[in-house]
């Protein structure tokens, strides 16, 4: 069986955690938390959400940035192993990798979990099937993300015709593409949308990648009708893009929740996207591991996520920018 916890906000279950198990006690736990890569905004926002909740916990922390690369995310797993952490947490860079650092983390009586991505393959495991030695996966439900923006973009699209879509992915990898993406075909197959997908190409999630991808999109094919983005990131660059063409394509996100991609829709350079919450997640992040370090009884394949708002320049102000 798989549980999920949706939690609309991050209370201070932690810190009555804390209290219960006594401030000294705190103090001697220790808690990891390996990051995809530093060098992107929304796992810094991760990382601080993380820090910020154990630090009004007073429980120590310690975390790793493995840089984007899979090999010294395996080594920071076995770093933070040795120094006989209480927990590890990761953002997995390669959800079908990442199995194997659940079975050493479980095999050495630590707690698990992911934040942020998937642990298995996504092609054959739903989001919410949980794997069944991970203590939790704390994340946006990227499946229930992409069908946001995908009723979304059924609003935007032509009638009459069968409209073209290109969409920017992100990082080869990541189990978040594949979410998303299904997700976002399965809202506009829902609506009936009459479309086709005429491009489809990774990134590096930054907006000079997304920025590039969507300039040879609209090179190859300068009428498609609508480009989405599988995050705000890429979005920004994209809209840079669609300016310079001079292309009336409308231009859908999901990742969203970025003061930079706010202020992108605020300025209709980005037509919607989906609100998110990393440093939020960070926190219930922290919440769920200090509960699993402190309690060897804590349920097991655990989804913990929350609730998700589409954003327009309407309702900006129902989305602080996190990050």
């Amino acid at each position: 069986m798989r549980y999920l916890v949706k939690s609309l906000k991050f209370t201070a279950a932690a810190s009555l955690l804390v209290f219960a198990a006594g401030a000294t006690f705190a103090q001697e736990i220790k808690l990891g938390y390996v990051v995809g890569t530093l060098a992107n905004q929304y796992n810094v926002a991760t990382a601080r959400g993380f820090e910020a909740a154990a630090k009004e916990a007073g429980v120590q922390t310690v975390v790793l940035d493995p840089q984007g690369s899979v090999e010294k995310q395996t080594i920071a797993i076995d770093q933070l192993l040795a120094q006989q952490v209480d927990g590890v947490a990761f953002l997995p860079l390669d959800s079908i990798l990442a199995q194997s650092y659940v079975d050493k983390i479980d095999a050495a009586g630590i707690p698990a979990i992911s934040i942020a991505g998937q642990v298995g393959d996504p092609t054959k495991v739903d989001l919410r099937d949980v794997y069944r030695r991970l203590v939790a996966l704390v994340s946006t439900d990227d499946v229930r993300a992409g069908e946001v923006a995908g009723e979304l973009a059924a609003t935007m699209l032509p009638p009459g015709r069968k409209a073209k879509i290109a969409v920017v992915e992100g990082a080869p990898g990541y189990a978040v593409l594949e979410l998303r993406s299904q997700g976002f075909k399965n809202a506009l197959d829902a609506a009936g949308a009459n479309y086709e997908i005429v491009a489809s190409q990774p990134t590096d999630w930054t907006p000079e990648k997304g920025e590039a991808v969507c300039k040879n999109f609209l090179a190859t094919t300068s009428d498609i009708d609508l480009i989405f983005s599988q995050a705000d990131d890429m979005a920004i660059g994209c809209a840079r893009a669609i300016k310079a063409a001079h292309s009336s394509a409308k231009l859908v996100a999901t990742g969203g929740g970025s003061k930079l991609g706010n202020d992108a829709i605020a300025a209709g350079e980005i037509d919607a996207s989906v609100c998110t919450q990393p440093a939020f997640l960070g926190r219930l992040l922290f919440q769920e591991l200090f509960k699993a370090a402190t309690n060897k009884d804590t349920l097991k394949a655990r989804f913990v996520t929350y609730d998700l708002t589409p954003i327009t320049k309407d309702n900006l102000a129902e989305c602080p920018p996190e990050w």
